[in-house]
């Protein structure tokens, strides 16, 4: 049945391309202008075939771009123009008019490629393991470099297009064989599942690394070669220019990039809007670039690392994005690189033979300066071969560079089709050799902790947080709960804005001076994380806002704009039934997770600046565990141990009365649970078992002999008109005479 339903796809394909080609000659015989229906169909084709056989490739362990690399080659004058050249002159006519309509696609779709490649760009990951990456990236760039610059002096002078430009075209063919695809290595890694083990780190950061400094080369040669001699003041031009534009760009680029992409998302009200934001960033940086000198490649890739390390909305943006530049834009770029190839010249023996030694070389050049610089960087033998063979991959970025080189006339044509093959090869050849490499790598006891705690790190709450919605009045209870605000947000830097709803705000006296005081209580909080832990960011963006209107149609104005998390700090909690009514408007307004404060005793006194001894309930719920992580997030501000204690629930007494050892081993696994998602922020964790008591009446028993002055307490949040988060949140805070942090629950919140 499968074998037929295969035939039947092939027969209705291949009845639809001799269809397609016999409209297009009449097309083509009909106007010698440009024409819109063959643009069409090239697109049609590319994506169909490309990715057709990019399904293929990835079906059998290859990555897709070899697919789109190889419909390309089947179109082009390799076979398709080599089998039938009537049919493929009418649908790929050499006319420069139309050949300008789809090599237009192609070139935006270089840039796209580039800003989805610097948007997966992993700085941090760099400077995590910077010394054994730069170790393996210099060798693995320099090696091979001096291997194609060597190459490149003595080729042919039929392989060069300008044979008196020699120098431009040695120093470009060095850099084709010294970079790896990040994009290659990443998916193999990742495959592999080793993307955070030790050694797929450092592959990744050295593949960074390379296409980093390649892309900065390639710029350099660009200049270079637009003047067509060594113009020692072009290049150094292009060099300042390039330093100048870089350090901009990570200076004050970066907080203007993410205040850009903040702004579009909070007051812009049309449709993907931030991608169209994004675009016009790409495209302004790649023209910053042209105008001092360099290729436009490097504004698009910086301009993807500046978008990648935005604190909002990255999810998404990558989602949308990858969408588009997959299924449109790599299949025609790749298949147009296929299409300029033409592999018919590989049958002169001679140019067959160059090519082999061009694979040998780059392979050669590439394996060894990798594993030398792998064991300069004191990898063992085994990590060094798994790291070789990992920066061999030429991939996408290759035959990027040699398309780049071909429209600027420093690579022939039969020389850009020996490097596309090289490309091909390198790649096809790169995910068997990596993933026997990586198989037989022993995992280390500390590497094995260190995953372990990253796999918590995946399902954790706070670690997954991008922006914090703060809703405050001018009370004390406020203070604290800025406070608690700043702490989970110092950890990371998250961007936090604060709300102000109270009283003040609404007649517009005194609410600056409140605000700011607000403000520089988050501020005091985040530096305090960065001092108890050196990962922490520490420093956060903060934006202030107060609103004149209903409590509840203030934060669910605010709330548009997408949070994760609502922080309610008001000055009376509970009413007379319940909560008070300025806490039930502003919590009715927001949709997602709610942290309600209730500062008591000295958090009144000292709402900024006192001491947390925590205490946090749980009880096998996904709730409790919540509690127990944003416990742990705001126990690192402290010396004091966290006190984790197990409470029942009905369900869990009937239990116990089935089996007492049996209810006993699950609250302890329950316990270990809590503390180690609560110990991976580098507390100590003291536990406590209170199973025999009602849940209320266990945690205030535990107040009293613990010491607490503060409960962390993960809620469900009810439905219903009233805000309720159960019987056992309303006793703990009606009376509880220490501080309790309620962490609800609650739908997810986040801007289309």
């Amino acid at each position: 049945m499968a074998i037929r339903w295969c035939r039947s796809r092939t027969l209705w394909a291949l009845a639809a391309f001799l269809l397609m080609t016999t409209i297009a000659s009449a097309e083509g015989e009909k106007s010698a202008h440009p024409s819109e229906f063959l643009l069409l169909a090239q697109i049609a084709l590319l994506v169909a075939v490309g990715r057709g056989l990019g399904e293929i490739m990835q079906r059998i362990g290859q990555p897709s771009v070899i697919g789109e690399l190889l419909g390309g080659l089947l179109l082009g004058p390799s076979l398709f123009g080599w089998v039938w050249p009537a049919a493929h002159a009418a649908i790929f006519p050499p006319s420069p008019e139309q050949k300008a309509l789809i090599e237009g696609i192609a070139q935006f779709g270089i840039l796209l490629l580039l800003l989805l490649t610097g948007m997966e760009t992993d700085l941090k990951l760099v400077r995590k393991v910077g010394r054994a990456a730069a170790s393996v990236s210099i060798a693995g760039i320099v090696v091979p470099f001096i291997c194609g610059f060597s190459l490149g002096q003595v080729l042919p002078q039929s392989l060069l297009p300008h044979p008196e430009a020699r120098l431009v075209a040695s120093l470009f063919l060095g850099t084709a064989l010294s970079i790896s695809s990040v994009k290659i290595v990443a998916v193999v890694v990742r495959e592999m599942n080793f993307m955070r083990r030790n050694v797929g780190q450092i592959i990744v950061a050295t593949a960074i690394i390379d296409d980093t400094i390649g892309w900065i080369i390639i710029a350099m040669i660009f200049s270079l070669a637009s003047h067509g001699t060594l113009d020692v003041s072009s290049v150094g031009q292009a060099v300042l220019g390039t330093l100048l534009f870089l350090a901009i760009s990570f200076t004050v680029g970066r907080r203007l990039v993410f205040r850009l992409i903040r702004w579009t998302n909070d007051y812009l009200v049309s449709s993907a809007a931030v991608i169209t934001v994004i675009l016009l960033l790409m495209s302004t940086m790649a023209m910053m670039t042209h105008l001092i000198g360099v290729h436009t490649v490097l504004g698009a890739f910086v301009a993807g690392i500046l978008v990648g390390e935005s604190p909002i909305l990255t999810r998404q943006i990558d989602e949308r994005l990858r969408g588009l530049i997959t299924g449109l834009f790599m299949p025609v770029f790749f298949g147009m690189a296929g299409l300029s190839t033409d592999l018919t010249v590989l049958r002169d023996p001679g140019l067959l033979m160059l090519t082999g030694a061009l694979v040998l070389i780059a392979s050669l050049g590439k394996f060894g300066g990798a594993f030398a610089g792998g064991a300069l960087g004191g990898l063992t033998p085994r990590e060094s071969y798994a790291l070789a063979s990992g920066m061999n991959a030429r991939g996408s970025t290759e035959v990027i560079i040699a398309t780049i080189g071909l429209s600027m006339g420093v690579l022939s044509q039969n020389l850009f089709s020996m490097i596309v093959t090289m490309a091909i090869l390198t790649t096809m050849a790169m995910p068997p050799m990596l993933r026997g490499a990586l198989s037989r790598l022993p995992l280390g006891k500390d590497e094995k902790a260190r995953l372990e705690r990253e796999e918590f790190e995946q399902k954790d709450f706070v670690a997954n947080l991008e922006r914090l919605l703060l809703a405050v009045d001018e009370g004390a209870n406020a203070k604290f709960a800025s406070r608690v605000a700043g702490l989970l947000a110092g950890t990371r830097g998250l961007p936090i804005t604060v709300l102000h709803v109270g009283a003040r705000a609404k007649q517009q006296e005194g609410t600056r001076q409140d605000e700011e005081s607000h403000e520089a209580v988050v501020r005091e909080a985040a530096t305090k994380i960065a001092e108890a832990d050196q990962e922490s960011v520490g420093d956060v963006e903060i934006t202030t806002r107060a609103r004149a209107q209903k409590a509840a149609d203030a934060v669910e104005e605010e709330a548009r704009k997408g949070f994760d998390l609502l922080v309610v700090g008001m000055e009376n909690v509970l009413g007379k039934d319940g909560f008070d009514k300025q806490v039930e408007d502003v919590a009715s307004g927001f949709k997602g997770p709610v942290a309600l404060v209730a500062a008591k005793g000295v958090h009144l006194k000292q709402p900024a600046s006192a001491e947390f001894r925590i205490l946090v309930p749980v009880s096998g719920s996904a709730v409790s565990r919540r509690g127990a992580e944003v416990a742990g997030a705001l126990a690192r501000s402290s010396p004091c141990p966290l006190r984790v204690v197990y409470v029942s629930t009905t369900r869990d007494k009937g239990t116990r009365r089935r089996g007492a050892s049996m209810s006993l081993a699950r609250e302890e696994g329950i316990l270990k649970d809590a503390a180690t998602a609560a110990a991976r922020y580098d507390v100590d964790v003291r536990t406590t078992l209170r199973a025999n008591a009602a849940p209320e009446e266990a945690i205030l028993q535990e107040i009293e002999t613990s010491g607490a002055d503060l409960v962390v307490l993960g809620v469900d949040r009810m439905k219903g008109d009233a805000l309720n988060f159960g019987g056992v949140a309303a006793a703990i805070l009606s009376k509880s005479k220490v501080s309790v942090l309620l962490i609800a629950d609650g739908e997810a919140n986040r801007k289309d």
